[in-house]
């Protein structure tokens, strides 16, 4: 009984040792695991850069005075550029704005003394009341002894409601430089937006 009691000791031994009824061995054939699909975010478009910036240009000549000049500073012209520099707030309306005037004049008599000029509202045919000021002074003019010169005046203070106003219908207004000989303007034009 001794020889049988070996006997299946060892057949016990070998089948643990080859694999017999021993603990279940990890297998090394492929499984399939589900795997979420990479995700891509959608585009995004940065919003666009509001324009803050507007430039108008007014093509000043004696003969859109009301009344027109007709002595000799008829002769005078010039180009005027307006520039509005503005601030929005997160909806776009404007809170504060600036203005830069640009002027050059030419063709005037070497006598002539340019005093002030501004922006005014109103159409080609009629003379109306002054909206934005360059801050020129009448006390202190400037003569044209070469017949022109070129101003600039900056940061000018224009309101936010009067700004807009002008960015939606610049033709509603007009430059207008003023002389001593034409105490009510020597050369005018509608503003128009730059092209």
């Amino acid at each position: 009984m001794k020889r049988a009691l070996c006997a299946i000791a060892a057949a016990g031994l070998l089948a643990a040792a080859c694999g017999g009824a021993a603990a279940p061995v990890a297998t090394s054939a492929p499984v399939a695991v589900k795997t979420a699909a990479p995700t891509t975010a959608a585009p995004t478009t940065a919003a666009p850069t509001p324009q803050t910036v507007y430039v108008f240009t007014a093509d000043l000549s004696a003969a859109n005075e009301v009344p027109p000049v007709v002595d000799a500073e008829a002769t005078g012209s010039g180009t005027t550029t307006v520039t509005l520099t503005t601030t929005k707030d997160s909806t776009g309306k404007i809170t504060a704005a600036t203005a830069k005037f640009e002027i050059a004049l030419k063709g005037f008599p070497a006598t002539t003394m340019i005093t002030i000029s501004h922006i005014h509202k109103g159409g080609p045919t009629v003379a109306a009341g002054v909206v934005i000021d360059s801050g020129m002074k009448a006390t202190e003019p400037i003569a044209l002894t070469s017949g022109g010169t070129s101003i600039t005046k900056d940061n000018i203070t224009v309101a936010p409601d009067l700004a807009a106003a002008i960015i939606a219908t610049p033709a509603d207004y007009y430059y207008n430089v003023h002389s001593v000989v034409h105490p009510g303007g020597t050369v005018r034009a509608q503003l128009k937006a730059k092209s």
